[in-house]
């Protein structure tokens, strides 16, 4: 059944629906009773919560370009770069990637990110670099930032007012994402907001049933970035359980269609260049912070890690291309257990649910986890899980691996900052936040009760778009095979008409 417009049904608010924000408000004399005028129900009130929902964005997105400030001149002395948390690869990567030089991506220099990244990069950089050869005075670098952060900032504004288009009944999510202090400290680091930002109007477009257009846009995004191609997993899962089969079809082959397209031409032209992405993420080692990183440590404890005498990730960490094979096959397993909980769920789960646990699952296993991935994570999880507790923890954990991060790379090149077990430490934390986030992700899966966003939308999914309505009888036979009973969802059985018997006569009896 299609959730009603917001207007139609109170709003559940963060602070009687969430155990944390409860508690805080609690100092301005607690949640708004159940019979108080909303604040945001005022004739010609301004500050509507959605508004400050966007201001604060804005804000926290300015400290973001001052925290980065002492970086912006290029001027990288005594590791400022980590010092001040302020290190960005696009001010970086501007010099790398010969923009710096007018060099065209992909045709004179061989950019290490998929397409529609290097195309957003040429597009920034070379203008800043044409104009730098007129105007000798400019620092080319800080403006190429500049410009990007600039860009980037709109682009995570947008994708902050459409999960507030998303969540109409419950616009305080959105402030999870928008006061977050991962946004402050990662949000230029890399281009990461330019998919983000392309995922997000793409499930905009699909929540609006549109589900051709909304495939154009994860198309876009997983040529930005890989990740947002991976929602077309939950909306399988999805598909089947409703039978509607046809809204997935149709997403999967426009955005394979629109990947394709977008990455014609540097695959005809300048195909060696173009191969640089995939050979590179092939070839590389173990990353910083990983699981396989974590693992090498432990292993250290036992083994030197010589030909003869090493643990199994210490093996592994030598044997990239198997490393590869078992980091995909654990993925593969993460995705088809997530196949097999959305099949057999009581009820379907949200779109969002499904979609953070196989991004972060991709992360768990991942050989390489850059310190700017956690930016996709944070979206999916306000629509998966908008409890505020479990997720501060997470971004403690997050920016405590940061910090340790920058001080091991500051180790690299001096004297070290703090023990490699440190590192580790903040490593671990981090994989187990996530971990425990997925674990209660899968919990209020399969208690639905337990899912507030299903609370404020009297039981629906708000993101389910052209897979609203009624489950597939097929769950139903499904769940039976296996031992269990029928979904929540399940369509009431055929009712089987009671026949009277007539009267006999007794003359007749003979």
């Amino acid at each position: 059944m299609s959730a009603l417009p917001p207007t139609d049904r109170p709003d559940v608010s963060s602070a009687t629906s969430d155990g944390f924000v409860r508690g805080l408000s609690e100092a301005i004399g607690g949640p708004l009773g159940a019979h108080a005028v909303r604040p945001d129900a005022r004739p010609g009130r301004f500050w509507t919560a959605q508004r400050i929902v966007m201001a604060l964005a804005c804000l926290v997105l300015a400290l973001s370009w001052v925290q980065k400030s002492p970086c912006m001149d290029g001027n990288w002395q005594k590791n400022v770069q980590y010092t001040r948390y302020c290190y960005t690869d696009v001010l970086a990567l501007y010099f790398a990637e010969g923009l710096n030089e007018g060099k065209v991506p992909y045709r004179d220099h061989p950019v290490e990110y998929p397409v529609v990244t290097g195309y957003f990069m040429g597009a920034l950089g070379l203008p800043v670099h044409s104009y730098g050869e007129t105007h000798p005075d400019i620092n080319q670098g800080s403006w190429f930032y500049n410009i990007n952060a600039l860009v980037l900032s709109i682009l995570a504004v947008l994708s902050v007012g459409i999960i507030l288009a998303l969540r109409q009944r419950r616009p305080w999510d959105a402030a999870i994402f928008a006061v977050s202090p991962i946004v402050l400290v990662t949000a230029t680091i890399n281009w990461d907001f330019l998919a983000i930002a392309l995922f997000a109007v793409g499930l905009y477009l699909w929540v609006k049933r549109y589900p051709l257009w909304a495939g154009v846009l994860f198309g876009l995004g997983a040529a930005a970035k890989l990740w947002p191609l991976f929602i077309l997993g939950p909306i399988l899962i999805l598909a089947l359980r409703t039978g509607r089969i046809w809204a997935f079809v149709s997403s999967f082959l426009a955005a394979g269609v629109t990947w394709l397209l977008v990455n014609l031409p540097v695959m005809i032209l300048w195909h060696d260049s173009w191969l640089r992405f995939f050979r590179l993420n092939d070839e590389r080692p173990v990353d910083w912070g990983t699981f396989w990183y974590i693992g090498r440590y432990i292993d250290s404890k036992w083994n030197s890690g010589s030909p003869g005498d090493q643990g199994p990730f210490q093996w592994l960490s030598d044997h990239v291309p198997t490393l590869n094979y078992l980091s995909y096959g654990l993925f593969g397993l993460s995705c088809l257990a997530i196949l097999v909980l959305g099949l057999l769920a009581p009820r379907r789960p949200r779109l969002g649910q499904l979609a953070f646990l196989v991004v972060a699952a991709f992360l768990i296993f991942s050989k390489v986890w850059s310190q700017q991935y956690v930016l996709w994570l944070l979206p999916l999880v306000v629509l998966a899980r908008p409890k505020w507790g479990a997720i501060i923890a997470w971004t403690i954990a997050e920016i405590g691996y940061l910090a340790a991060f920058y001080a091991e790379l500051i180790g690299a090149n001096a004297t070290a900052v703090i023990p490699e077990g440190t590192f580790v430490l903040a490593s671990t934390l981090r994989l187990v936040t996530v971990a425990v986030l997925c674990g209660l992700v899968v919990r209020e899966i399969w208690r639905p009760e337990l899912d507030v966003v299903r609370e404020s939308y009297d039981g629906a999914d708000p993101d389910a778009g052209p897979l609203d309505g009624p489950e597939h009888p097929w769950i139903t036979g499904l769940r039976r095979s296996l031992g269990m009973g029928p979904s929540d969802e399940a369509p009431a059985p055929p009712a089987v008409p009671i026949h009277k018997a007539e009267p006999t006569s007794p003359l007749s009896a003979g």
